[in-house]
């Protein structure tokens, strides 16, 4: 394709769909296995009780799964947080969920101004318009239209 265009959207639309596929079945995935929590002896998932920000660890709970090992987790792959306090950690964890919170309003701004300009005016001369239609990422998939 032409990968030309400086507009995040248009690149999207130019990733052939079997990639799109792969990018959401991962995502998928990681969904998945963040749910299974307390059924796998893993800790609960925070809608179950358990704990805002944490996830299950791969290491932990893969190997032996998965006919390689699994070496690291998202969380902390290298262990530089592990002898970290119970507080440091809780500081942690509200700081990154709140720093994801303000990731999605500062996605949706710019999703925003480049559909509309001028409706996010900070952002009107560094947003590139864009016709093509978000709410449609995988449009060449008829059984989901």
């Amino acid at each position: 394709g032409d990968y030309t265009t400086k507009n995040p959207a248009e690149l999207w639309d130019q990733v052939p769909t079997n990639g799109k596929l792969q990018i959401l079945g991962f995502l998928a995935f990681l969904e998945f296995f963040g749910e299974l929590g307390s059924r796998v002896g893993a800790p609960p998932h925070y809608m179950r009780g358990g704990m805002p920000g944490a996830y299950p660890s791969f290491k932990k709970y893969l190997n032996g799964l998965f006919p390689h090992p699994v070496p690291l987790d998202l969380y902390d792959p290298f262990g530089i947080f592990s002898n970290a306090s119970p507080e440091k950690k809780a500081r942690g964890r509200l700081i990154e969920i709140n720093n994801g919170r303000l990731a999605m309003i500062g996605l949706f701004g710019f999703l925003s101004e480049s559909k509309v300009p001028g409706s996010v005016p900070a952002l009107g001369s560094i947003v590139l318009p864009y016709d093509g239609d978000y709410m449609a990422p995988l449009e060449p998939l008829h059984f989901l239209s």
